[in-house]
């Protein structure tokens, strides 16, 4: 792609999206910051196929290529400008090519008719493109202990478990429900009520039960942190707390996520960013 400055193309992609990734990012040094939103934008725009592309057969095939680009980016020959960014951070930061791979078969599980019959399930889908996600960041953040990695796959874990629930209504939109079928039966709850945006009792109570996993989940992230590179991982610390109070916010609304999606204004963004930068410093 004809584009001059492949690290200008990642900036504007991270700051359109207006995402609480981008605020993590703000404080960062230069080859840090450059390396995050490269990977960041690459995320970007391997879901932005998914979310798309109404056609799953071109959907597929865009997968493909992006398969394809990530052979061609550890063979040093990149084509897209996302990849030409990451290029000169795979050496420094170790990224395994696996974490770029794993990504795409995440993306690929998005295709289709999106149904989970279980926890376990789902939570092979929250690994490839949440959990590995976090592992990645966590290694351009700065790792000095090994188990640095697992907090950061259950961060990840936890920011992906807070998306669905926010998400409920707008993913139903689309035909798709993350929430765990045999967790739907239990409460009471249908898929049709999801797809009808039908908010129940038995829905609060489905998605009191989901909370209460999403904030158990942030818990036993935070307890794997080891202390030694707890000022190095303050990037994915503000991340947690500004999708901490996303989860919060979804609870106080009382759950009328079919009907709304629950935002939280820049300003709140950038608050909790810089709080949670200078108390973690």
């Amino acid at each position: 792609m004809g584009v001059s400055d492949p690290h200008a193309y990642c900036q504007e992609s991270a700051a359109a999206s207006g995402s609480s990734f981008y605020y993590a990012f703000r404080f960062l040094p230069p080859a840090q910051r450059r390396a995050i939103t490269a990977f960041y934008a690459y995320c970007r725009e391997v879901d932005d196929v998914v979310d798309e592309c109404r056609d799953e057969g071109v959907a597929r095939i865009k997968l493909a290529w992006w398969r394809d680009e990530v052979a061609r980016l550890y063979a040093g020959a990149p084509e897209h400008p996302v990849t030409r960014a990451l290029l000169e951070a795979i050496a420094p930061f170790r990224l395994p090519r696996e974490a770029f791979e794993e990504i795409l078969d995440g993306m690929e599980m998005d295709l289709g008719r999106v149904r989970y019959d279980d926890f376990k399930h789902l939570n092979l889908y929250c690994h490839r493109v949440a959990g590995v996600v976090g592992e990645a960041a966590a290694l351009i953040f700065g790792v000095s202990d090994r188990a640095t990695l697992k907090y950061a796959n259950r961060l990840g874990l936890a920011f992906q478990l807070t998306n669905i629930l926010r998400d409920v209504g707008e993913d139903a939109r689309r035909g798709r429900i993350y929430l765990p079928l045999d967790e739907l039966a239990h409460f009471g709850v249908s898929a049709d009520d999801l797809l009808h945006a039908r908010h129940t009792d038995a829905f609060a109570r489905l998605m009191q039960f989901q909370y209460e996993r999403a904030a158990r989940t942030y818990d036993e992230a935070l307890a794997l942190l080891p202390a030694t590179d707890r000022k190095a991982q303050r990037p994915g610390l503000i991340m947690a707390a500004i999708y901490r109070r996303v989860l919060e916010e979804v609870k106080d609304d009382g759950f009328h996520v079919l009907e709304r999606r629950i935002r939280l204004t820049p300003m709140t963004k950038l608050w909790l960013a810089w709080k949670t930068w200078l108390r973690e410093g």
